[in-house]
C-alpha cells in the first residue's frame, strides 16, 4: 500500500516557506507606551499649590469675621488689618521699626554665626578642642536664653547690647550643633582617600571636611534664622524704644489687636524672606550634591 502526499493547499502553508519568509507569523500586538503616573496627571503650578493654603486660611478668617464669629476685639478682620498696615506704612512708623529690627537681627546673626561656627570648628577638628569646648556648650545650650534677659540687662544696661546679646546667644547653639555634626559626619573613607592623594592636614580640611560639613552648616543657619526672630521678639518686648516689638508693646497698652497682628505678619514675612535667601544660597553652594526633590 502506497501513501501519496498531497501538495499543501492554500490553508496549509509550507513549514519551510514559513521559516524562510516569516510571512505567516502572527503580527505582534500594538505596543502601548508606559507613561508614568506623575506625567499623566494634571500638573498644577507649584506657586499655586504653595499659595493655596494661606489663601484658604485668609478666606476662612474673613468669613468668620464677616459672620461675627470673630469679634474685632479678639481678632480684627483681614480688611481692617490691611487698612491699618497701609496707615502704618504711610506715616513711616512701620518702615522705621522694620529697619531697626533688621539691623538688630543682622548684627546678632553675624556675631552668632562667628561664635557658633568658630566653636564648632575648634571642637570638630581637634580632639583637645572637643574636650575643652563641647561639654561647656552642651551645658549652656540647655539654659533657656530668654531667662538670661534680666542678667544681660544688668551686665549691658538697657540699650542695644542686651538685645543683640540675646540674638547672638540664640543663634550660636544651632549653628554649633549642626556644624559640629557635619564635621564629625564626614566619611572616614574620604579622609583616607585624601591622605592617599597626598593632601596635607589643611588640604583635608579645606577640600574634604568643610565641603562635607557644608550641608549641616546650611541647615543650622536656617534654624538659627528662626531662633533669631524669636529672640528678637523677646528682646524688643523689654526696654525697647524702637522696632517692631516696640510697636507691639504700644498696641498692647491700647488694646489694638489690629496693630499687633500687623506686626506679627511682618515678623512672619521677614522670617520667610530670610529663609528664602538661605535656601537660594544652599542651592547655589550645594550644586554638587544631587538630592531627592519630591514627586
Amino acid at each position: 500500500m502506497s501513501i501519496s502526499h498531497a501538495p499543501p493547499g492554500p490553508s496549509e502553508p509550507d513549514i519551510s516557506d514559513i521559516s524562510k519568509s516569516g510571512a505567516a507569523q502572527p503580527a505582534p500586538p500594538d505596543l502601548v507606551p508606559i507613561v508614568p503616573l506623575s506625567t499623566r496627571r494634571t500638573r498644577v503650578p507649584r506657586w499655586l499649590r504653595r499659595t493655596s493654603g494661606p489663601l484658604l486660611l485668609l478666606a476662612l478668617w474673613q468669613l468668620l469675621s464677616s459672620t461675627g464669629v470673630l469679634s474685632p476685639d479678639i481678632l480684627a478682620s483681614p480688611g481692617t488689618i490691611a487698612r491699618v498696615g497701609g496707615n502704618l506704612i504711610a506715616d513711616g512708623s512701620l518702615p522705621n521699626a522694620m529697619g531697626v529690627s533688621l539691623q538688630r537681627v543682622a548684627v546678632g546673626l553675624l556675631l552668632g554665626t562667628l561664635v557658633g561656627t568658630g566653636l564648632a570648628l575648634v571642637s570638630g577638628l581637634f580632639q583637645i578642642g572637643e574636650d575643652l569646648v563641647d561639654a561647656s556648650v552642651q551645658m549652656l545650650r540647655t539654659v533657656p536664653f530668654v531667662g538670661l534677659i534680666p542678667l544681660f540687662i544688668i551686665w549691658f544696661g538697657i540699650g542695644e547690647a542686651p538685645k543683640i546679646a540675646i540674638i547672638t546667644l540664640g543663634v550660636s547653639f544651632p549653628l554649633y550643633l549642626n556644624v559640629y555634626a557635619g564635621i564629625r559626619g564626614v566619611d572616614s573613607q574620604l579622609i583616607e582617600a585624601g591622605e592617599s592623594l597626598g593632601l596635607s592636614r589643611w588640604g583635608l580640611v579645606r577640600h574634604v571636611v568643610l565641603p562635607g560639613a557644608l550641608p549641616g552648616a546650611m541647615t543650622g543657619l536656617r534654624y538659627s534664622l528662626g531662633i533669631a526672630w524669636l529672640a528678637l521678639v523677646f528682646a524688643e518686648q523689654i526696654n525697647a524704644d524702637a522696632g517692631i516689638g516696640f510697636l507691639m508693646v504700644q498696641a498692647r497698652d491700647f488694646l489694638r489687636t489690629d496693630v499687633i497682628v500687623v506686626c506679627l505678619i511682618v515678623y512672619a514675612f521677614l522670617g520667610l524672606l530670610a529663609d528664602f535667601i538661605v535656601r537660594s544660597l544652599e542651592r547655589l553652594l550645594l550644586q554638587w550634591r544631587p538630592t531627592f526633590t519630591g514627586r
